[in-house]
């Protein structure tokens, strides 16, 4: 912007300004923390490009998400509302209660050894009690490592091996809709296979599964808790490490994605009031669960430290009992603002397309729905938006970035919604779009989407005992910029768009396509709930466009019929280029617990290629169905 221009907006004007006073802009949104040490250096770039934030600077996590609403005389305002549909359960903490339970269990980690920068893994349900085990470790200045509850056991050995946790914090079980998952045994398996052992395990108790404890290692949660003598929070510097949270990696290794205290604590602190316009005091749902970012951002640290309270929602969006969950846990909580993934609401319309259970709930006091975690097709954000009566806001985020890269700021200023797009880069993100060359491309063209360096305070540092792999990951293919390895574009307006990840882009005959356009184009027909394409090897032109779609509930249509229909409107709406013939209808879709959906799975498949279980899946006996649907279409091992 050329000097001396008026800016039109707060976000034009916060945006400016963090890119071109970055110190000052962090700085500021800093001093909204109780640090127990002010910084000496808002942005450190001496080991460029591993930038730090806050060096110098000592605070706790812990203290601002916890102790500093009591001490400031907010004690009794609530903090946790725990609600399990598929326990019949209802509960809740508020501040002070919270941090009573936090303080008494940072006491049980303390009693067996545990000091500031030990690892303590949490294998647990969504229960309250995970996110007491994190806070507890916020609380030492211990590094916590959350894996998601039911987590196969050589997945989890592999990530104790990689983060060698003096202690386990785990429970009996899970509960899924219809069955209960035994977490014992398969932590037990785990610490056998696990190279790295703990010196000792807490185990919460559920009934719904009773488990053996191991004499000499394992604790009970409830006992440990009666004996404990409260802790009280450790000050830690700004540049020490919160979390580790594994992703997977592309050489079947996990990623161990590292957060510090400081920047993290200043970046989640400050988009709860201007990304997501939330107040302090309301009540804020992320519907997803702890063992992801989003449960690590916004379940757990963002919304404590912005004095919300925080649902911890034990069931799916439908199923427990049915399609309406969500509306009725709105309505009964008066939640204003929810943040979920577009595959929940995917399902949520496919049982019920015309939303007639939402007729059953007051969802007056509702005003914003956030979706992440993959791209939200048209379609569906058009649905939830006809019914909800409410912006619907379509974000993009990574675990590696742990907040928004590109949102619809409500708290600064909204701009309209462009279907396809999750708005602008949100203010500390320089967002470019690159060719493979390095070279910027013309609006409107898709390249490689990359952040100009430095990313933004609460961004991941490095890898867990990984720097070299963090450079190569990130940093070396696109000198003085972090690769999102994101495939998109920027248009005439500046609104991002995702079409892919760059693996997702497919190569037919020349032309690079994405499939997310293609993807578009099949949600818009009447009958698909969902859908994905992929690229599969083909002889002639290298790839081809093969999609898979799952019906709404109750089509009884052939489905010739519907697969002739959307490969006409692909050739229509993209073009003969597209060379899209081949489509399946399938059950449903391949994804992982988060709702991703495993396309790069599903390619390999289609290729006939050795592939992985993926340790992240739903449940694996989909797969077994997405092959049988491919070899009545003359792919996978019919082609071997």
């Amino acid at each position: 912007m050329t000097q001396g221009m008026p800016m039109t907006n707060a976000y034009d004007e916060a945006y400016q300004r963090s890119l071109d006073d970055p110190e000052g802009f962090w700085g500021a949104a800093a001093e909204d923390l109780v640090w127990t040490r002010k910084w000496d250096k808002v942005l450190d770039d001496s080991a460029a490009p591993l930038y730090r934030w806050f060096t110098g600077g000592e605070l706790n996590t812990c203290y601002n998400a916890v102790d500093r609403h009591v001490d400031e005389g907010r004690g009794d305002r609530l903090a946790v509302v725990y609600d399990s549909p598929v326990t019949d359960t209802k509960a809740t903490l508020t501040f002070a209660e919270l941090k009573d339970q936090v303080a008494r269990f940072a006491g049980v980690l303390r009693a067996r050894g545990v000091e500031k920068g030990d690892r303590v893994l949490v294998y647990m349900p969504m229960v309250p009690e995970a996110l007491v085990a994190m806070l507890a470790c916020a609380r030492l200045g211990a590094v916590h490592s959350v894996v998601f509850g039911g987590f196969a056991s050589n997945e989890l050995a592999v990530r104790i091996d990689d983060a060698a946790p003096k202690v386990i914090v785990s429970a009996s079980c899970g509960i899924e809709p219809g069955r209960v998952v035994a977490y014992k045994p398969l932590l037990d398996a785990a610490i056998d296979q696990a190279r790295n052992k703990p010196s000792c395990c807490v185990i919460l108790a559920r009934p719904q599964q009773a488990c053996d404890l191991i004499d000499g290692r394992d604790v009970d949660w409830a006992g440990a808790m009666d004996s404990a003598t409260p802790a009280d929070c450790v000050p830690v510097a700004a540049t020490d490490p919160l979390y580790i949270l594994y992703t997977s990696g592309t050489t079947g290794q996990p990623k161990g994605v590292v957060r510090d205290n400081g920047g993290h604590a200043v970046a989640l602190k400050w988009t709860m009031k201007n990304v997501y316009d939330v107040r302090p005091g309301e009540v804020y749902w992320a519907a997803s669960d702890v063992g992801w970012v989003v449960g690590h951002s916004y379940i757990v640290y963002a919304p404590l430290l912005n004095g919300n309270a925080t649902i911890v929602f034990e069931g799916k969006p439908v199923g427990t009992p049915d399609a309406g969950t969500f509306w009725r846990v709105i309505s009964e909580y008066k939640v204003p603002v929810m943040f979920t993934a577009p595959t929940a609401f995917r399902a949520i319309r496919r049982d019920d397309p015309n939303a007639e259970l939402l007729k059953n709930y007051d969802m007056s006091g509702f005003r914003t729905l956030f979706l992440a975690g993959e791209r939200t097709d048209p379609e569906t954000l058009n649905w939830a938006v006809e019914n909800l009566n409410v912006p619907v806001i379509d974000h993009w985020w990574q675990t590696e970035t742990g907040w928004a890269i590109a949102a619809n700021c409500m708290g600064l200023h909204p701009f309209p919604v462009k279907p396809g797009s999750p708005t602008k880069p949100v203010p500390g993100w320089d967002v470019r779009v690159l060719d493979d060359d390095q070279n910027p491309v013309e609006p409107g063209d898709i390249g490689s989407i990359v952040v100009k360096l430095p990313l933004p305070p609460g961004t991941l540092p490095t890898l867990w005992n990984a720097e070299q792999r963090f450079r190569d990951a990130y940093l070396a293919d696109f000198p003085g910029h972090y690769k999102t390895a994101d495939a998109g574009f920027i248009d005439d307006d500046g609104y991002v768009y995702i079409m892919s990840r760059t693996d997702d882009i497919i190569n037919v005959a020349g032309h690079r396509l994405s499939t997310g356009a293609m993807e578009e184009v099949l949600a818009r027909h009447p009958d698909v709930a969902e859908c994905a394409v992929i690229g599969v090897a083909d002889p002639l032109k290298g790839q081809l466009p093969l999609g898979f779609m799952v019906l709404k509930a109750g089509v009884d249509r052939p489905h010739e019929e519907i697969v002739s229909e959307v490969v006409r409107m692909v050739r229509e709406q993209i073009g003969p280029v597209a060379a899209f013939k081949s489509a399946t209808v399938v059950k449903r879709l391949p994804k992982t617990r988060s709702g991703k959906i495993l396309r790069g799975t599903m390619q390999k498949i289609a290729d006939n290629e050795a592939y992985r279980m993926p340790a992240t899946i739903d449940d694996p006996a989909i797969l077994e169905e997405i092959d049988d649907s491919l070899r009545q279409i003359g792919y996978g091992k019919a082609r071997a």
